[in-house]
């Protein structure tokens, strides 16, 4: 009859993949049917429980208790397995050649004061103090550690971004420094794109497919899943992409996240659009309206996104055409775009691209719900607004037909002194205004004249939907809309990019959070790291041919929590 035992080891701390040697050990021993060696969580006990692995006296164990189970042929079998385990322990594999282990990060930082990096991969409630630890010995850290809370993340990362360090993680699952991987990395050959990834099997597919199409990475920065929710606010990614923007031997940047908080995802692609390399991003289910943004390229897939890179490090790029963005004569604190349109899907097209140049634009047909307009006769912030929609077109003529409550609304935001553009669609064709142009155009002259009275500027920007064949005479509406002071386009997609850039521009690009700029050497200088956590990351370094120290790192006070919050006290006095 099959017997389990139990052994508990108060406060004897292990990583887990000693654990894991250590159990396929006991189960290779006389007589052993079944083994476990797993630290006192609840998620271990009920895994242990559902094995069949868990006597009762096993309940008594706690989060910081090694639990050695052994269910064997007999009870001596058993008792004799659990005898060997210091034995296992001491004969168990290893890599990690080092005379000396330290028993804490300040003294391997004394026994390595060039390593740029440590590598935190301790239980997640106690990867806080030791990563705050690292920053406090002027250390960037790639945190592994998960089950940390979003409130020690969002800390770690504006400490770090105010000494000028890099926090990837937590729960950051891989990256690759100057050749080197970190976690859990493939072997990808040096080359000329840099990545930063809020995934960790997103850059390794990414990276991977790069090596596949014959190119390769400078670096590849991973930043934890969480970097792009709203309240992180992409800190390590923003911190990533300036590093790699002034890296030389990078060429072009990836970015990749699983999907982001929709603002911060647009605050990123605006922040890219600041530098002269290209930046391929790939925010996964991100709907993007085009594939371009000046320097930013939209890829729909992991594949896409290497592929682009590669075109894009081994071709001269193709930009889009520079677009003539004349600022002068905006009073500060002009800033606003305001839309008027006729044609719903061109209003719809018009919020699909401003999303990637302008933060928040309200609407009466909104792409998100929190940016709907409280009253469509109102405009607030930047706002587009369908005054072909239902609420605008009871007992009235269609705006397509009838240009007077388009008229009354353009003189409206003219008035307003925050606006700094209007935006208009014309629409031609049969059933149309038969010249819209000419109720339109007085109406645009007056309002640039207002403007100009009260001593500012007001762009009116026109598109016009149209053919040569079109009963209003196209060339002629072109003409009379530019005569009254007009820009006129006639593809929505490009009158929608300029009104975007012009008032980004307008309010000075995305505001980003302050800091202290990361020293490019820690990418380009040799890699030298100090380990805190899973043995096996320091393994995989040496193999590397990186220089690191491994700490024989444990709980402190033994896990006990009332013991460390004194220690933690005496500490600060």
């Amino acid at each position: 009859m099959a017997v389990s035992k139990i052994e508990i080891r108060s406060g004897a701390y292990y990583d887990s993949v000693i654990l894991m040697q250590l159990q396929r050990a006991l189960t290779g021993l006389p007589g052993v049917i079944d083994a476990g060696a797993v630290m006192g969580t609840e998620a271990n006990k009920h895994i242990l429980e559902q094995s069949d692995l868990f006597p009762d006296e096993g309940q008594s164990a706690g989060v910081d208790d090694l639990l050695i189970v052994v269910k064997a042929e007999s009870e001596q079998l058993a008792a004799d397995a659990l005898g060997k385990v210091d034995e296992l322990l001491v004969r168990r594999s290893t890599s990690v050649d080092q005379e000396y282990l330290p028993k804490s990060l300040s003294t391997a930082v004394e026994m390595a004061p060039e390593a740029h990096w440590v590598l935190v991969s301790v239980p997640g409630r106690y990867a806080d103090g030791v990563a705050r630890n690292a920053l406090d010995l002027g250390k960037n850290v790639f945190l592994y550690s998960d089950n940390v809370t979003l409130e020690d993340e969002i800390s770690l990362k504006q400490e770090a971004n105010e000494k000028g360090l890099l926090v990837m993680g937590p729960d950051c699952g891989t990256a690759i420094v100057n050749g080197v991987g970190l976690g859990f990395a493939n072997q990808v050959r040096r080359g000329p794109i840099g990545l930063v990834a809020a995934s960790g099997t997103g850059l390794q597919a990414v990276s991977v497919r790069i090596h596949q199409l014959g190119s390769g990475l400078t670096h590849a920065l991973g930043t934890g899943g969480r970097d792009l929710k709203a309240e992180v606010n992409a800190l390590t990614t923003r911190q990533g992409i300036d590093l790699l923007n002034r890296d030389p031997s990078t060429k072009v940047i990836v970015v990749i996240s699983k999907p982001p908080s929709p603002e911060v995802a647009k605050s990123i692609i605006q922040h890219a659009r600041q530098f002269d390399k290209p930046v391929v991003v790939n925010f996964i289910g991100y709907a993007a309206a085009t594939r371009q943004v000046e320097n930013v390229y939209l890829a729909s897939s992991f594949d896409d996104a290497a592929r682009l890179a590669v075109d894009l490090a081994t071709k001269p790029r193709e930009d889009q055409a520079a677009i003539d963005l004349n600022t002068a004569g905006f009073k500060g604190g002009q800033v606003y775009l305001r839309g008027l349109f006729s044609g719903g899907t061109l209003a719809y097209e018009t919020l699909l691209i401003l999303q990637e140049l302008v933060p928040g634009v309200y609407s009466n047909v909104p792409l998100s719900e929190e940016y709907r307009l409280p009253d469509s006769m109102v405009s607030q912030g930047h706002s587009i607004v369908d005054l072909g929609e239902d609420e605008f077109t009871v007992g009235r003529l269609h705006p397509m037909m009838d240009n007077d409550l388009r008229i009354r609304r353009l003189e409206q935001e003219a008035e307003d002194p925050e606006v700094a553009v209007i935006l208009l669609d014309v629409v031609l064709g049969h059933g149309a205004h038969p010249d819209p142009a000419s109720e339109l155009a007085p109406a645009i002259t007056a309002a640039i004249q207002s403007a100009e009275k009260g001593k500012s500027k007001l762009d009116v920007v026109a598109v016009v939907v149209g053919t040569d064949e079109d009963p209003q005479d196209m060339q002629g509406q072109v003409d009379q809309l530019e005569a009254a002071g007009a820009r006129v386009f006639t593809v929505n997609a490009e009158a929608a990019r300029y009104v975007g850039q012009l008032v980004s521009a307008l309010s000075g690009g995305t505001q980003q959070p302050g800091g202290k700029p990361v020293d490019l050497a820690m990418l380009n200088d040799p890699l030298s790291a100090i380990n805190v956590g899973l043995e096996s990351f320091a393994e995989s370094l040496t193999v590397q041919e990186a220089a690191v120290i491994h700490v024989d790192w444990k709980p402190p006070a033994g896990g006990n929590e009332q013991l460390m919050s004194i220690l933690e006290r005496m500490k600060a006095k």
